[in-house]
């Protein structure tokens, strides 16, 4: 018997990649009337800088394992967390972001640190201006509210993912509980975050089901904690050696999964 779900945050009810993609754009544009640059190629190019540069921190496998990725340290200031490795960030992240956008102007022939560091603290008020919820997200958490106990379960530093939430309020209330990673210090695939969620809710593993999009972080750290998945996999991505319990390619198909469910 199911009596509740645990949701993934990014890409699953926040459409977090078209959040990023429409700050670039702003932002790249800011590029285009200054120096005529094609914005699109500067948005690759600082993507790819973000990535190379990114990589190359010592807090690089901490970030791997609580879940932040390149472009989230290009609008996070990473202040209000605990853990050390958070605080090397905070101190790191100002020179991360102009030297991304710098090393994306110069591979386009310009340049101009000082834009550079202008085009980066524009980044993340674009960021913050862009909140993208999807449009049935609302209306799947109307409809499960008060049949099932829910819980958000999202990879993330607790500052950066409480900025989503402060920028799109109306999820908040939704939820009974709401786990960061980086506040309990591991992330999705992990297990041990799974089974702190079940502690928090007290519940079984065989009591809840785990819906998100990623593969490699929802399912799998899902799946070894014995809990039953819902990929949600809007964009027809290829699976991979990961097996969802179930794959749906809107929140409403979740329905008829949980009504099966109800009857076993």
């Amino acid at each position: 018997m199911i009596k509740a779900i645990f949701f993934d945050l990014d890409d699953t009810l926040l459409w977090d990649q078209k959040s990023v993609k429409e700050a670039f754009t702003a932002t790249c544009k800011v590029a285009e009337e200054r120096y005529g640059v094609d914005a699109e190629k500067l948005e690759e190019a600082v993507r790819e800088a973000a990535r190379t540069i990114y990589s190359s921190y010592e807090f690089y496998s901490f970030t791997q394992m609580i879940g932040i990725n390149p472009f989230e340290g290009l609008w996070g200031n990473f202040s209000d967390e605990n853990l050390e490795d958070f605080k090397k960030m905070n101190v790191t992240v100002p020179s991360y972001r102009k030297d991304a956008w710098t090393a994306g102007l110069k591979k386009m022939g310009i340049d101009d640190p000082d834009f550079g560091y202008e085009l980066a603290e524009r980044f993340p008020q674009e960021r913050r201006k862009s909140p993208f919820v999807y449009e049935e997200t609302f209306d799947i958490l109307d409809s499960l509210k008060g049949q099932y106990q829910l819980l958000l379960l999202t990879n993330g530093s607790p500052e950066l993912q409480n900025t989503k939430l402060e920028i799109t309020p109306e999820l908040v209330p939704y939820f009974d509980q709401i786990v960061i990673s980086g506040d309990f210090g591991r992330g999705k695939p992990d297990p041990s975050i799974f089974e702190h969620a079940l502690s928090l809710m007290e519940l079984q593993k065989d009591e809840v089901i785990m819906v998100g999009d990623n593969l490699m972080t929802d399912v799998l750290g899902a799946n070894r904690a014995g809990i039953k998945t819902v990929w949600i996999n809007r964009h027809e991505k290829e699976r991979n050696e990961v097996i969802p319990t179930y794959e749906i390619k809107h929140l409403e198909e979740l329905f008829p999964i949980l009504a099966e469910l109800k009857e076993k």
